[in-house]
């Protein structure tokens, strides 16, 4: 019996296992409102260009709602001469039904802006870390993505977090949301003055999966409605709500004249 068959039957007896099944809407919903509730509550994000990520802490709760727990597989050491480099591959375990749900790659090296002087074990602990995230956002990213956060763990956007201060027409254009189009007929520094997108507040992504979790919806339009959730910004949000709410009450009308 291997190492990490023996750490699996440990976690298997001290692990008590919650009962969500994700393939119903409501526990989705349930689930989804308890990770967003904590993951602000202890503060596990980084901001990005305003958007928040994830912490590895937050996709690891979110895998213990549902009994799947990581496990390191191994964790090789590839530098070279000129650099220091480790691979982690982490593997994640659904206690409950006794299977290998999950896989995640991941490597840290001191190259990396802002790694430069980071000591031999930070580099391997943060290659395990970010495999940790890799794998569990191959598995759950939508349900991050439920609870209003991007499905990217925070640490695979490392590199975005330590990059210096860049010059005003580049940190202009860098301060732009993705989601902000400007006319082209707008001079160009009217462009760089514009006021950066207000994005869809946390109460109404959380009346919008509300809403999308209604049984007359279906499974495409949450699909793609979760898919875009945070590119809304507050009046498309508005006029998601308002559709939402009408296609409810139409067809929640529609089968009552059917019948």
């Amino acid at each position: 019996m291997n190492e990490a068959t023996k750490t699996t039957k440990d976690i298997t007896k001290k692990v008590k296992i919650e009962s969500y099944d994700i393939s119903r809407s409501d526990e989705t919903l349930d689930l989804a409102k308890d990770l967003a509730k904590f993951i602000k509550d202890n503060k596990l994000t980084t901001n990005v260009q305003g958007k928040e990520f994830v912490n590895v802490e937050g996709w690891q709760y979110a895998g213990s709602r549902l009994g799947i727990v990581p496990i390191v597989e191994h964790v090789i050491n590839v530098s070279s001469p000129e650099e220091m480099k480790y691979q982690a591959k982490v593997t994640l375990f659904d206690i409950r039904h006794q299977v290998t749900v999950g896989a995640g790659f991941a490597v840290c090296s001191n190259k990396e802006s802002g790694k430069k002087f980071y000591q031999e074990f930070a580099i391997m602990s943060m290659a395990q870390t970010r495999a940790i995230g890799k794998a569990y956002r191959n598995c759950l990213a939508w349900i991050i993505r439920a609870a209003g956060y991007e499905p990217t763990p925070a640490e695979e956007m490392d590199y975005n977090t330590n990059t210096q201060a860049v010059t005003a027409p580049a940190a202009v254009a860098q301060a732009v949301p993705a989601m902000q189009v400007v006319p082209s007929e707008v001079p160009a520094v009217a462009a760089e003055q514009a006021a950066p997108v207000q994005y869809a507040t946390a109460s109404q992504k959380e009346e919008i999966i509300r809403l999308l979790n209604h049984p007359v919806i279906t499974r495409p339009e949450k699909t793609k409605m979760l898919l875009n959730i945070n590119r809304l910004d507050e009046e498309r949000a508005v006029q998601a709500i308002a559709k939402l709410r009408n296609a409810i009450d139409d067809r929640e009308n529609g089968e009552k004249a059917a019948a």
